[in-house]
């Protein structure tokens, strides 16, 4: 072969080949052979990286979207209104008072099996008194926390509600009853048709999970769900600021909510002492031995984490998420309070994320200004940012995780993601034993676990295997958690794929 070299008018110089033909088998042999090698190269480096694939920014699009879908809800919607049997109100001279216990959505969904009672019990229903004795310690009124006028409006053809008693009956005297902890319809027609006889005001000193979650009247059970998702509305401070910060965490992209429910309160009450020192391991204990009304004193941290009955550490939800495959760029919203331990536990989940944000992070001072103090009112942002995320995902099931999905559910089972916190302390253990490491096995073993916890349409769960008599309402899934078949329908073809 020889190579001339000359010169265009430009100054790039032009190569001018005069191949032998004898020698072009041999350079097309010499190509192919480098193409081969360098073909084997790439498919080495690309199984070395491997284990990044999945965290990095450069994820195929249809991971990506799997990652946010919530497609599942296709040809499922709310169906609140009432059957052609329902009858309208009456105005009835005889009333209920409550007291609701507990925190946010406790007190919430206590409020709306009331509304229910009220209506079986052919009975005026008056403003329930809020909890302001339990941990919160929260002097909040309903009307702080709740539209109250609209309350009472939009259940008048359910109940009728009253702000207060009448003058001539506050003095009066009341039963005071103990409602029986899921009880059916014909408890309360029963206790009707006796109680009334002797008084005309009823004080219910506790409203939660005092309503069967199955088995009642259909149109009970869709009136509970009008009362939670329509009626119940949050006061106009909550909620305008509520929506604010959900724009503002959507002008980043897509979201995640995490409730992670590390905080003292609820380790102390579980026994969970996992990844703590013993000064901390110490604290949990003495404040579980001084809270008179946590039953169980002595508790086994390890039994209770390998049983799945301790909320995930904010390490292991940065694991979960990461092998998942959300991205170290997505934005994670904290509904929680006050983490235990603060900012050195936080440090490894916010490695990973960096775009890990609280309120007091999205919020200036002067908006939270007026909720200071009132951890009910700040629990009820929480709550509505974290039924319109994107995905949510709590790390322990307590009550706003429970409120969360259902109504998540009852709004087109937009994307929840429950961890099997038993199965995954399996795995966590594994990577602590060195046994396993972070990487494609624990994605495709983490992404298996979690095919079908995803919040997809299904069937309330029923009591567990073996439990009789009265504690299997207690295994029972809240009605409140999954409000279908009663609050959510479908055409025939998606009811009955499920």
């Amino acid at each position: 072969m020889h190579m001339e070299i000359s010169r265009s008018s430009s100054y790039s110089p032009v190569f001018h080949f005069r191949v032998s033909s004898p020698s072009i088998s041999v350079y097309v042999l010499l190509l192919l052979g480098f193409s081969a090698v360098l073909f084997l190269f790439s498919q080495r480096q690309i199984s070395e990286v491997d284990d990044k694939v999945l965290f990095s920014e450069t994820r195929p699009a249809i991971l990506e979207e799997q990652l946010w879908d919530s497609s599942s809800a296709h040809g499922f919607h709310p169906c609140v209104k009432p059957t052609r049997k329902y009858e309208a109100t009456h105005t009835w001279d005889r009333y209920i008072t409550v007291k609701s216990n507990g925190g946010l959505n406790q007190m919430r969904t206590g409020i709306c099996d009331m509304v229910a009672v009220a209506r079986i019990m052919n009975a005026t229903l008056v403003i329930p008194q809020l909890d302001r004795r339990s941990f919160w310690q929260d002097s909040s009124t309903f009307a702080d926390i709740f539209d109250e006028p609209y309350f009472i409006q939009s259940l008048q053809g359910d109940v009728r509600i009253v702000r207060q008693l009448p003058k001539e009956l506050e003095s009066a005297p009341r039963a005071r009853k103990h409602f029986t902890s899921w009880a059916s319809a014909s408890y309360y027609e029963d206790l009707s048709q006796r109680i009334w006889k002797d008084y005309q005001v009823i004080h219910v000193p506790k409203s939660d999970s005092r309503l069967a979650n199955n088995d009642l009247p259909i149109d009970i059970q869709k009136l509970r769900c009008r009362a939670l998702y329509k009626a119940l509305q949050f006061s106009s401070p909550i909620e305008e600021l509520g929506k604010k910060l959900v724009e503002r965490l959507r002008s980043h992209g897509r979201y995640i909510a995490l409730h992670l429910r590390y905080e003292k309160d609820m380790l102390s009450f579980t026994g969970c002492t996992y990844g703590l020192n013993e000064a901390e391991t110490e604290e949990l204990r003495i404040m579980r031995e001084n809270t008179n009304h946590w039953k169980m004193k002595k508790i086994n941290s390890t039994e209770q984490r390998n049983e799945g009955f301790c909320p995930l550490t904010p390490k292991e939800v940065g694991i979960f998420l990461q092998s998942l495959g959300y991205p170290s760029s997505t934005w994670i919203y904290m509904a929680s309070g006050e983490i235990f331990g603060g900012q050195t536990y936080l440090e490894d989940l916010r490695f990973r994320f960096p775009n890990l944000v609280f309120k007091d992070t999205i919020a200036t001072s002067e908006e939270l200004n007026i909720f200071a103090s009132h951890a009910t009112q700040s629990a009820a942002l929480d709550y509505m940012i974290s039924v319109e995320s994107d995905v949510f995902v709590p790390s322990y099931s307590g009550n706003m995780a429970r409120a969360v999905e259902g109504q998540r559910r009852f709004l087109g089972h937009r994307t929840t993601i429950s961890p099997d916190r038993k199965g995954l302390v399996v795995l966590f253990d594994k990577i602590d034993n060195g046994e396993l490491q972070e990487g494609p096995k624990l994605t495709e073993l983490i992404t298996q676990m979690h095919k079908f916890r995803r919040g997809a349409p299904r069937k309330r769960y029923g009591s567990l295997p073996g439990m009789k008599g009265r504690n299997r309402l207690r295994t029972e899934e809240s009605f409140y958690e999954n409000p279908f078949p009663e609050c959510i329908c479908g055409n025939k073809n998606s009811v009955n794929n499920i």
